[in-house]
């Protein structure tokens, strides 16, 4: 960065700033950061004030007067679609007199994905970054800032700042140069991979699976997949956060790193899994099923999202939030990270109080999820 002032501003929402001077500083490595998906969220409807995501991007401006530095940052008006769980702080800070909404969540919304939360074109533009967030905190009095599922190279940043950091679990499939599926098997206990590969043959009988991406997809096989979101939606949220259009921009703008997985009898959808293609991962992001088929959805949304990690040459699947029966499919634990802002003292030392505690039993928990892992052991 240039020794010439630093200036921050507000943008009234991701698809009002440029594509290019948004994506210089997101990269293309993660598509969720993209300014194409972001934007995606907002224009079909399903990222507004409306409901609850309130899109208020912060910038950090460079000597040459284009973004050094953005944080996708949204005022929030509940915890819903966040996967980082503060309702107890809510409570707690709501039953002591104080107001814990509107806050701010600089997140990928609906997307438990790590990845950057500070997009920078400059990485010397995070501490001014940091500080524009807590002033925007600041000056508009909301309770808080929240950064979740941040990469765990840019949290010593917001450590340096004297934000809280929070661990978390998820489970990854990593690629060890595998060759195909069953070389993975191989490297699985041979009671493990007897139960995949039942488990496999179950779920696959009578059904027909097609991996589509890019111009394979059409509006037929995003109605069919429209169906099975919104089941899985409202059986886990109550009502799906993303619009029908949100499906349709998606096909149009992002196909290519699209891979939409589908199980189909006598040539009929019955159930789908919706990945993202990133730089060096696949993401797995929403399954659903208007038939009951055991095994099934390990089979679209774990097994298969295997068989093309490693015919892509990816390095791990991430399968979202949750799910310790991922563990038995090759699926690790891992640390996932966020980071928060709490101006008011005695709120924010009872929340760092708590946290202390929580990561401990998160390390825990992890010492015992790793001694469960379904690989041989040596010896």
């Amino acid at each position: 960065m240039s020794s010439q002032p630093v200036t921050a501003r507000i943008a009234d929402g991701v698809a009002s700033i440029p594509s290019a001077e948004w994506d210089a500083c997101a990269g293309i490595g993660n598509p969720f950061v993209t300014h194409r998906f972001l934007s995606i969220l907002e224009r079909s409807g399903s990222v507004t004030a409306h409901a609850g995501w309130q899109p208020l991007p912060i910038l950090v401006d460079g000597a040459d007067g284009r973004a050094a530095a953005i944080a996708p940052a949204y005022v929030k008006a509940h915890s819903q679609g966040e996967y980082v769980f503060d309702h107890g702080w809510a409570d707690a800070w709501e039953r002591a007199g104080g107001e814990y909404y509107p806050k701010l969540q600089v997140a990928v919304p609906f997307t438990p994905v790590p990845g950057p939360r500070l997009l920078l074109r400059d990485d010397a533009a995070s501490p001014a970054l940091i500080a524009a967030i807590e002033a925007v905190t600041d000056q508009n009095q909301l309770s808080s800032a929240h950064v979740t599922f941040v990469d765990a190279a840019q949290l010593h940043w917001f450590e340096a700042a004297g934000w809280l950091v929070r661990a978390g679990t998820q489970f990854h499939w990593q690629n060890h140069d595998y060759a195909g599926f069953d070389d993975f098997l191989a490297a699985l206990s041979s009671r493990k991979r007897k139960a995949i590969r039942k488990e496999r043959a179950a779920a696959l009988e009578g059904l027909a699976v097609r991996h589509l991406t890019g111009g394979e997809i059409g509006e037929a096989h995003w109605d069919a997949f429209w169906e099975f979101y919104q089941d899985t939606g409202a059986r886990k949220w109550g009502r799906p956060y993303l619009t029908r259009a949100f499906f349709s921009l998606l096909g149009a703008e992002m196909a290519d790193e699209v891979l939409l997985i589908l199980a189909e009898r006598d040539g009929v959808p019955i159930a789908g899994a919706l990945n993202l293609i990133g730089g060096d991962a696949l993401y797995g992001r929403y399954w659903g099923a208007v038939e009951e088929v055991p095994f099934l959805h390990f089979e679209l949304c774990y097994y298969q999202a295997i068989d093309a990690a490693i015919a892509r040459g990816l390095a791990r699947v991430e399968a979202g939030a949750q799910g310790e029966h991922k563990l038995a499919r090759g699926y690790a634990p891992v640390t996932t990270w966020s980071a928060h802002y709490i101006p008011n003292p005695g709120f924010r030392q009872a929340v760092a109080d708590f946290l202390h505690r929580e990561r401990e039993a998160v390390e825990r928990e992890q010492e015992w999820l790793g001694e469960m892992m379904p690989f041989k052991r040596e010896g």
